[in-house]
């Protein structure tokens, strides 16, 4: 396969332990404010955005995002 038929890859991380929104955002978005930033990350996270966090009192305490989760810091390109 020629390099030109190959597509981007979108820059994704896997969160560390104890990971939030905003630790994450902190990290991988520093030009952004936090709010901006969480928000982004969001958006482009909606398959962890929109899971069930659980009770607050829980093992994860509220948080959806799993060491396991792919997390994308970036938003998803323009179609060809």
């Amino acid at each position: 396969m020629a390099a030109a038929n190959l597509s981007r890859v979108r820059k994704s991380i896997l969160p560390q332990a104890g990971d939030t929104w905003a630790s994450i955002a902190k990290r991988e978005l520093p030009k952004l404010d936090e709010a901006a930033g969480i928000a982004s990350l969001q958006s482009w996270n909606l398959h962890v955005f929109m899971r069930s966090a659980g009770p607050s009192g829980g093992p994860r305490g509220g948080n959806p995002i799993l060491p396991s989760d792919v997390i994308f810091v970036e938003p998803p390109g323009a179609r060809a």
